[in-house]
């Protein structure tokens, strides 16, 4: 299957906005009433999925196969 440049781009925004959506809560947790401890097993959770996002990017649109 080949995987044009509209795609990459597509790709590419998705990625950065749900990046910047969960580092934005992540941060806005942390800083607000729960404090950086009470935040700290949100940003367990979210460091990973960001990973897992732009893995999945890599792998259907920037690999070669």
């Amino acid at each position: 299957m080949k995987i044009n440049l509209a795609d990459k781009i597509g790709g590419f925004i998705g990625v950065t906005m749900v990046t910047v959506f969960v580092l934005g809560i992540a941060y806005s947790i942390s800083k607000g009433a729960a404090g950086f401890w009470g935040g700290l097993p949100f940003w367990c959770v979210s460091v990973p999925i960001i990973g897992l996002a732009i893995y999945d990017y890599w792998d259907t649109c920037l690999r070669k196969k």
